[in-house]
């Protein structure tokens, strides 16, 4: 039989551009078979680990599509997989036919007929065959071999996108279920649960509730350790995108070459080292939530295009002219006077006020009366369970300690006060299945001074050359944080409790300033 080629894959090819799902473009590219190649039944089958699956057939029995066919088990389509070219059988084959009996015109076994089958490759590996039947003996001989080789180089790149879709979706579905899954972890971190019920709370619990339900920006205020990124889960967790991802972003931590990256991504080449396109947190956070933590650390630069997205929702990755599109809320957090920050004019006033759309202030733990011996309790049933003793119990007096000390580091510090006392405990009774915590495990008293700045040799404003309010608060920083490091022997826990500050903070604060402490307790700054 002759036929032209070229016709064919014209025809073909637009068949297949027009299919709009994996069985519509291999039903269609049966039925172009079956227009170029006159049979009773084509089938076309995929392959893997020494196993044939029907993925599509016309012309037999509609059960074939559940059936699965081991090579071991059927000579006739090992022959096939065998070849590494179109292979035709003879009339006379005794080679038992896997579809003996299941062809809709023809019961029993089959009489001679001809059979064909079309071996797929892609990238020498092979993923499937086409079989051809016809009643008609030698149907088949007279087909050119271009044309063969045509229809199954067709066939096997309509498999192999096929499973290049499958392979995108099982990937699409496995990243949403891995976000559902991360999500649902980062909602449930610290126990997901805000603990209090002082009335500073009870106000804050009603905040939480009545801007949840509405896309409206966040900016939450408070020292550090009072649970910002908690309520920021909490009120997430309580939105109607909480089936969306939350995503977190420290701008604190990040180099301020690299803020604009991180937020709106880049593109490949768009900077140095830049080997390849990355999404920013903006991308990834689309349809969900983005927490900005320490977000008064954002350079000028950066602030002005972070509230282009806060007006328009527009972003535009590093080296890359097309603006994207995105829908994000924002919920912003900050240990900073923004206020005066701005009246500094080291923080821009109208991304000020897009961000204060609504505001949440969290009290210090020394203002939430009685609420510390809650979170006390909260974090001994947790640290109990961590250190495998059956129960944990503060003393009368430790609760005393507890209520009367002014806790500096907050929540954060009653946590970490809690976890250090327990292991004491632990290590003192081993055996013991009830333990106590007093408060000399505590090592806080209510006269214990919180921590006094150190007097500095020389006055620190009259000392410095002249320099911009940015450069003179930074050399400042340096020499205070360095002079207490050294008052407290390089120990980073008692120099953060001197400047009533996080110990994480403290450290953060003097990487960035180039602070170090060295083995020989001494410390240098550049």
């Amino acid at each position: 039989m002759s036929l032209n080629s070229h016709h064919l894959l014209v025809e073909v090819a637009l068949d297949l551009a027009n299919s709009l799902n994996t069985g519509d473009r291999f039903d269609r590219l049966l039925g172009s078979i079956r227009k170029a190649i006159a049979c009773d039944a084509v089938v076309l089958l995929g392959f893997r680990d020494g196993m044939l699956t029907p993925l599509a057939m016309q012309g037999l029995s509609s059960d074939v599509l559940g059936r699965r066919f081991l090579l071991a088990e059927h000579p006739r389509l090992q022959r096939i997989c065998d070849s590494n070219k179109p292979l035709l059988f003879a009339n006379d084959c005794d080679l038992p036919d896997p579809y003996d009996g299941l062809l809709v015109s023809q019961l029993g076994n089959l009489p001679i007929h001809s059979c064909m089958g079309l071996p797929l490759y892609s990238d020498n590996q092979l993923i499937g065959v086409v079989t051809l039947d016809s009643f008609k003996p030698y149907a088949f001989d007279e087909i050119e071999l271009k044309t063969l080789e045509l229809i199954t180089a067709l066939s096997a790149a309509t498999l192999k996108t096929a499973l290049e879709f499958k392979k995108l979706e099982l990937s699409a579905h496995h990243a949403q279920e891995v976000v559902k899954e991360l999500t649902q972890e980062a909602l449930l971190k610290d126990g997901g649960e805000i603990i209090g019920q002082s009335p500073v709370m009870q106000t804050l619990k009603n905040n939480i509730e009545l801007v949840s339900g509405s896309n409206f920006t966040v900016l939450i205020t408070g020292e550090t350790g009072v649970g910002k990124e908690l309520v920021a889960r909490k009120i997430h967790q309580l939105s109607e995108r909480k089936t969306a991802p939350l995503v977190y972003l420290n701008c604190a931590s990040l180099p301020e070459s690299l803020v604009e990256s991180e937020l709106f991504g880049h593109t490949k080449g768009a900077f140095t080292g830049a080997d390849k396109a990355r999404a920013g947190k903006f991308q990834l956070a689309n349809g969900g939530t983005l927490f900005l933590d320490e977000v008064g650390e954002l350079p000028l630069s950066t602030q002005s295009k972070l509230l282009r997205v806060l007006q328009s929702g527009e972003i535009q990755p590093v080296g890359q002219d097309k603006v994207e599109h995105v829908d994000v809320r924002i919920i912003a957090a900050t240990n900073r006077n923004l206020e005066k920050e701005v009246e500094n004019e080291q923080f821009r006033s109208d991304l000020y006020h897009r961000l204060m759309v609504y505001p949440i202030h969290l009290p210090s733990l020394k203002d939430r009366g009685e609420d510390v011996l809650l979170l006390a309790g909260y974090f001994l049933e947790r640290i109990s369970r961590q250190l495998n003793i059956r129960q944990l119990r503060l003393t009368s007096e430790a609760n005393t300690s507890l209520l009367n000390y002014s806790w500096p580091g907050n929540v954060r510090e009653l946590e970490h006060v809690i976890s250090r006392a327990a292991l004491r405990a632990k290590a003192a009774s081993p055996h013991q299945a009830i333990v106590s915590l007093t408060s000399e495990l505590l090592e806080i008293t209510a006269d214990k001074p919180v921590g006094n700045l150190p007097e500095l040799d020389t006055n620190p404003v009259n000392s410095l050359p002249h320099m911009s309010l940015k450069a003179a608060t930074e050399a400042f920083q340096k020499r205070v944080i360095a002079h207490t490091l050294q008052q407290a022997d390089g120990n980073w826990a008692m120099a953060a409790k001197q400047l009533q500050i996080d110990r994480s903070n403290l450290v953060r604060m003097a990487k960035r300033l180039n602070i170090t402490v060295q083995k020989n307790t001494q410390i240098t700054f550049n």
